[in-house]
């Protein structure tokens, strides 16, 4: 490896240390993925790093691209977030194993996947849109008097209403509810509070309790 590959390759490392463990660890705290980042990058600029030639770099960067991702997600579940964290340290361990110019460029992508991930990612960013799956206590057929009752034990405003499971035998029904509040409640899951302690003396339906509301993360 030639004096700039290994300027390259330092700064796509210090790169996927930054991307795992200053963007990624500190905001959603899931070690395992850490380790993934991690190995996905440093595997990938190795492996591109050895055999990339002038004739076979660009097909072997769209192949280790596809075949990668296909395999990361078929496995265990994993939110689009973190989808977009796999790409990220996919691209940077392509960019910097397949870079045989100068670093200024490498450096200069590598430093954009990385400004777009903090600011993508940014806890300030969208941080009023809220996504949660909704079991009510009893079956609302109609959709403007579902987004009227969602709304109001959300306390937000409610944008799209997908109706999982209508149960009119048990009385009940699943939705997926993506709505926007107008401030966060407690540790960014606001509505839960309001549907343990809304009065049921009025007749409303409730929401489901903590363990039967899911937040989509």
């Amino acid at each position: 490896m030639t004096t700039n590959g290994l300027i390259i390759a330092g700064i796509d490392l210090v790169a996927a240390t930054i991307l795992a463990l200053g963007l990624y660890y500190p905001r959603h705290r899931r070690r395992d993925l850490v380790v993934a980042f991690i190995g996905v990058n440093v595997g990938v600029l190795a492996v591109t790093s050895v055999l990339s030639t002038a004739e076979i770099a660009a097909g072997l960067g769209l192949g280790l691209f596809g075949v990668l991702s296909i395999i990361r997600l078929r496995s265990s579940e994993i939110s689009q977030r973190e989808v977009a964290y796999y790409f990220a340290a996919l691209a940077m361990g392509l960019i910097g194993g397949l870079s045989s110019s100068g670093p200024l460029i490498p450096a200069a992508l590598i430093g954009l996947i990385l400004l777009t991930m903090w600011i993508a990612d940014h806890p300030a960013f969208l941080s009023h849109a809220r996504h949660q799956v909704v079991r009510l206590d009893r079956a609302i057929a109609n959709e403007d008097e579902l987004r009227d009752e969602l709304g109001r034990r959300l306390g937000g405003t409610v944008h799209q209403v997908t109706v999982q499971q209508l149960d009119l035998v048990n009385d009940s029904v699943l939705v997926d509810v993506r709505y926007r509040v107008a401030r966060s409640g407690a540790h960014g899951r606001p509505g839960v509070r309001a549907a343990r302690t809304s009065p049921q003396a009025q007749g409303a339906p409730r929401v489901a309790e903590a363990g039967e509301v899911g937040l989509v993360r």
